[in-house]
């Protein structure tokens, strides 16, 4: 047995290895169970006693040799592999760096937000997940009212009804139930109604309101607002018209239209050869809305607006499909504004 142990100690310390199966030849040989070494093992069992304890020691031995043999030949492979991996030539000129861009409504929305801080409007937020009282109850829209059709809303569960929010005004009761005047802040958002998916509709888009509340606030604060906003937005030579219209949260109410981008006045498809493009609406803040925020309609007054980012990115960069803007088409979005 002692020159077989000699024989076996000898091909392990002359064993030699290149390849992965190689070594794992090795180990198939001299370190797993039914190998060679373990095998030694199983014959020391017929060993006459007295042999025993000095040929234990030895198998030992010869079993140490090989695991560590076995380490070595892995250490080996694994750092010839290692190496392979950087075998190229540094000389080569890098791949450039492809930047990346902002989204087209992310463009409008900080534009608007720039606009509109420089008067001295703070930027609000709140939750998209709204109960009904601060969606339509506490804006002056009774139960069972007809202008609650106005907006085909997603509920989420009946009694109490909770929903999507159908405009950012949520955040504008939020605002005026928790300060106290005065106060000024847009509130940029999304929002969700249920409407069918169209080139000029989708069911989910985005919308910046705006709330100025104090004393003595009158229309003409809003509209000076406004015309100043749009100016600033769609440059110089712009015009802009307010039109009478009816919303449940403000008395008086009127659309704003500003003078078209694509004809100028002249009239096109884009206008409905009017010459002019709705882009918000807007009135004086109704006195039921302030009661129920817990603000004195005799002591303040307040003006609120609303426009839909969509649209005025549409107008601002001539886009003429708003569901490319959720389709995320690499080749649509990259012709914007990189970051910087």
């Amino acid at each position: 047995m002692k020159d077989q142990i000699e024989k076996i100690k000898k091909e392990i310390e002359e064993f030699t290895s290149s390849t992965k199966q190689s070594v794992e030849e090795f180990r198939l040989q001299f370190v797993s169970k039914k190998g060679k070494v373990s095998t030694l093992f199983d014959q020391l069992k017929l060993v006459a006693a007295e042999e025993k304890k000095e040929l234990g020691i030895v198998l030992n031995d010869l079993k140490k040799s090989a695991e560590s043999k076995f380490a070595e030949l892995q250490e080996a492979m694994e750092s010839t592999s290692s190496n392979n991996l950087f075998d190229v030539d540094l000389t080569l000129p890098t791949t450039p760096n492809k930047t990346g861009s902002h989204h087209p409504l992310n463009l409008t929305r900080y534009r608007i937000i720039e606009i509109f801080e420089r008067l001295g409007f703070n930027v609000e937020d709140g939750p998209e997940i709204e109960s009904d009282w601060h969606n339509f109850t506490a804006l002056n829209f009774p139960e069972n009212h007809p202008a609650r059709e106005m907006q085909d809303t997603f509920f989420v569960e009946k009694n109490p009804d909770v929903l999507l929010r159908t405009h950012t005004s949520n955040v504008q009761i939020r605002l005026m139930k928790n300060r106290k005047p005065p106060f000024r802040a847009i509130m940029p958002g999304r929002v969700y109604r249920n409407e069918a998916i169209s080139a000029r509709a989708h069911c989910f888009f985005h919308q910046v309101e705006g709330l100025y509340v104090d004393k003595n606030v009158g229309f003409s604060d809003l509209k000076q607002t406004l015309y100043h906003f749009a100016k600033e937005m769609f440059g110089k030579e712009t015009k802009i018209r307010l039109r009478p219209s009816f919303f449940p949260f403000t008395e008086p109410s009127a659309e704003i239209d500003i003078s078209c981008l694509i004809c100028h006045g002249k009239g096109c498809n884009v206008c409905k050869y009017s010459g002019w493009v709705e882009i918000a609406g807007s009135g004086m803040v109704h006195p039921n809305v302030l009661r129920n925020c817990g603000i004195d309609p005799e002591e303040y007054t307040g003006f609120a607006f609303g426009m839909g980012i969509e649209r005025i990115t549409m107008l601002r960069y001539s886009i003429n499909d708003l569901r490319l803007f959720s389709e995320n088409d690499i080749r649509f979005l990259k012709q914007f504004k990189p970051v910087i």
